[in-house]
């Protein structure tokens, strides 16, 4: 499952007052409860074919189009709706969604408020008002949302979600992590499949725990920092990983034991997720372990990039100190997790984007770390920009981790490869999107996570000009304090 803002919730009679009527077997309504939502959506656009007008219709057909991501359909659809019917509390919910999740935040709140005129405790209206203030960093004002959202629906997983995602972008880590256990219920989520009690941090001596992969690699990468200190607290700690993963955890936690998840899960005691393990350990942000670096690059790799990046630099008839910075330019698209997917839309660009950096070091050489469906992008590189992609060479990430330990410097979106420059102490500086993820918290520029990174989030929603004008400034920063150090050096 993915580890940031819960999508809003769309779709049937959403409201707490809304109108209440059983939806017959077979009509959009109850095909869309099912999750039978492509028979759902030719139901509604059969009701639309004979009434056009039917407000009621539009809204939930709206609301399914925004579910699967077809915001302008859906744009279209609900601004009819509340048109045709401003009465109508669960089309302007509908409409906020859409309206959020093309990060028009003025116009979703305005959205969400005239929904809440009309209903004052139509709950997935406060709980996604506060999500779309939590996404303009107005998170003291986002919490009392969400605090009447859950004492109105107690139960509902949705909105206790979002509740501690405000909770923990505020760095409430101890409350929030707590109320972040609410995510193994939502409906966006994959279930926790293990039976086996969950570990709450106590003494767990003659037992078994076995901790296991939760959302992307880069949250199994951030959260591996804690596998020796949930080891420290009992008997026999097994760590269930991705394949990708193992070399390099293997190197970096020599005393835990890994298995794969290809294989089937060893016998234990007790299980606990990944990114459970703040809650447990009771993690705050003076607590947070190995900020300063717990990933280990294998020094036997690494000698084979310091040859590879050596010939580079002859072959460039160029000095061999040359600086050398890795480029990450987009993330994976997770399309199969539909809030993972939106998320990467967000926090991903081009390389095009990294064109001004070509002229801020003009000694600079450039390497791709980018893989995926992007990493083509690398053959044709902005004009004047000395890029070198070795990535055919990476097969898995203890591959990346060595080559980015040659390295002096890398500049990535929100990735799972920015997690393992920084884990390794490496200098990154990352470009974060206006929503940014929970986790680099609000307002800041550097990370309780990790020492060695520095942020740089968007001002304008979809816009990374600014960002990428302030890293263009740091790097020509750079550039100048290596030449100073090297010229003092030479004078000495």
């Amino acid at each position: 499952m993915p580890h940031d803002a819960f999508p809003p919730a769309s779709g049937p009679s959403s409201g707490a007052t809304a109108q209440r009527r059983a939806d017959p077997e077979g009509s959009g309504e109850a095909l869309q409860r099912a999750g039978r939502l492509q028979e759902a959506e030719q139901a509604y656009r059969a009701v639309l074919a004979d009434n056009p007008d039917d407000a009621r219709t539009l809204s939930n057909y709206g609301g399914l189009l925004c579910t699967l991501g077809a915001f302008d359909a859906a744009y279209e659809l609900l601004a009819r709706a509340v048109a045709l019917d401003p009465a109508l509390t669960d089309g302007w919910s509908n409409f906020g969604n859409v309206l959020l999740q093309t990060q028009r935040y003025d116009e979703a709140i305005a959205a969400y408020r005239n929904c809440l005129q009309r209903n004052p405790v139509h709950p997935l209206a406060l709980s996604n008002l506060g999500l779309a203030l939590d996404h303009r960093g107005e998170h003291e004002l986002a919490q009392k949302f969400h605090q009447v959202a859950v004492a109105l629906t107690p139960e509902n997983a949705q909105t206790r979600t979002n509740h501690a995602l405000s909770l923990l972008a505020q760095g409430k880590y101890l409350e929030g992590f707590r109320e972040y256990e609410w995510r193994w219920t939502t409906f966006d989520s994959r279930r926790n499949a293990m039976s086996a009690p969950l570990w709450n941090g106590e003494d767990f001596r003659g037992r078994t725990l076995l901790i296991h992969t939760e959302g992307g690699f880069g949250d199994m990468i951030q959260f591996s920092r804690f596998f020796p200190c949930a080891a420290e607290r009992g008997g026999r700690t097994l760590i269930r990983a991705r394949r990708e993963l193992l070399t390099l955890f293997r190197h970096s936690f020599p005393d835990q034991t890994f298995v794969s998840e290809e294989d089937e899960i060893p016998p234990h005691d007790l299980q606990c997720p990944a990114l459970s393990l703040p809650r447990a350990l009771g993690t705050t942000l003076t607590t947070i372990p190995s900020a300063g670096g717990f990933l280990r690059a294998d020094p036997d790799k690494m000698s084979f990039w310091r040859g590879v990046l050596q010939d580079d630099a002859m072959k460039d008839g160029r000095r061999v100190r040359s600086l050398r910075v890795g480029l990450v330019w987009a993330g994976a698209p997770h399309q199969e997790i539909r809030a993972a997917e939106l998320a990467d839309r967000r926090r991903s660009t081009d390389l095009a984007t990294f064109a001004p950096l070509a002229d801020a070091a003009p000694d600079a050489v450039f390497y791709s770390l980018q893989l995926g469906e992007r990493a083509g992008q690398a053959g044709e590189p902005p004009a004047g920009m000395r890029l070198i992609d070795h990535t055919s060479l990476l097969r898995d990430f203890s591959d990346t981790a060595a080559l980015i330990g040659t390295l002096d410097l890398v500049i990535s979106v929100d990735t799972s490869t920015a997690h393992i420059a920084a884990g390794l102490g490496k200098p990154v500086w990352m470009l974060s999107r206006y929503d940014q993820c929970w986790r680099w918290l609000s307002g800041r520029t550097d990370s309780p996570w990790y020492d060695s990174l520095r942020l740089y989030q968007q001002t304008r929603p979809l816009d990374w000009s600014d960002p990428m004008h302030r890293v263009r400034a740091d790097l020509c920063a750079l550039v100048e304090t290596r030449l100073s150090v090297t010229a003092r050096g030479r004078s000495a």
